[in-house]
């Protein structure tokens, strides 16, 4: 199992183990080639030290797991165990020796390949997002634009990419979101200037549901969801991107 780790992350991640200790000359760290943090140690431990049976060393992958609920599911299962040797609220210990499905370990691999990634490269590698967006109908109709196309272009603020949802809230004196689109196309580089909006890069989003005026109303954003604004681009709780993509709106 051990081999299968080491090709596993030299296959996808392109990084070779490096072996920073003379005295434990087996035990292999694998490092971001940007911030060098580490993502995975491997080791051979006690037995013992981990509370198991029997005698000898057995192998481990290190992990990092930053959702500690996860962490804490994660430790009940056969072969997780606390992190051996370092922080256990965000760190586990992986046994390498069949007790965990291969499957599952190079998933949790992925997470902690994620969770030690620098900003710019979680940017890159993270799933897609639900965002809430304003949008003022005294400076643009944008009824009349789904009208003429289910693809049009938008102000792309923050980190918005292809794949994210957008749901588009509209100010007073509606004050609700009506429309649920998706990001097709981000980063196009844009110059438009007037005395109410500039806009140096877009985006595509395209149509895809329409909500009544009186589903999602600010009232209910407030009370409901706790969102108190919506003055620019911001992420969405989850309960609130259940009722947005469930038919019902509940």
């Amino acid at each position: 199992m051990r081999e299968k780790v080491f090709a596993y992350i030299k296959k996808k991640y392109k990084t070779s183990p490096e072996y920073p200790w003379a005295k434990y000359d087996r035990n292999a760290v694998f490092r971001h080639s940007d911030n060098k943090k580490w993502f995975a140690l491997e080791m051979s431990v006690g037995r013992e030290k981990l509370g198991l049976s029997g005698c000898g060393y057995v192998d481990v992958l290190n992990l990092k797991i930053d959702d500690r609920m996860f962490r804490d599911m994660l430790v009940q299962e056969d072969g997780i165990f606390p992190a051996y040797h370092m922080n256990k609220e965000h760190w586990i210990t992986v046994l390498l020796d069949g007790t965990v499905e291969e499957g599952k370990v190079y998933d949790l691999i992925d997470t902690s390949f994620a969770a030690t990634a620098s900003a710019k490269k979680k940017e890159k590698i993270r799933g897609p997002k639900d965002w809430i967006i304003p949008a003022n109908p005294k400076f643009y109709d944008v009824e009349q634009a789904f009208q003429k196309s289910e693809i049009i272009e938008w102000k792309q603020s923050g980190s918005m990419k292809a794949g994210d949802t957008v749901f588009i809230y509209m100010g007073a004196p509606v004050s609700a979101i009506l429309y649920q689109c998706r990001v097709v196309e981000a980063d196009i580089p844009y110059d438009y200037q007037d005395k109410n909006l500039t806009i140096t890069t877009a985006m595509k989003i395209r149509l895809l549901r329409r909500y009544a005026p009186e589903q999602f109303t600010f009232d209910r954003l407030k009370k409901e969801y706790g969102i108190y604004a919506v003055r620019g681009p911001r992420g969405i709780p989850n309960s609130l991107s259940h009722a947005l993509k469930n038919k019902s709106g509940e």
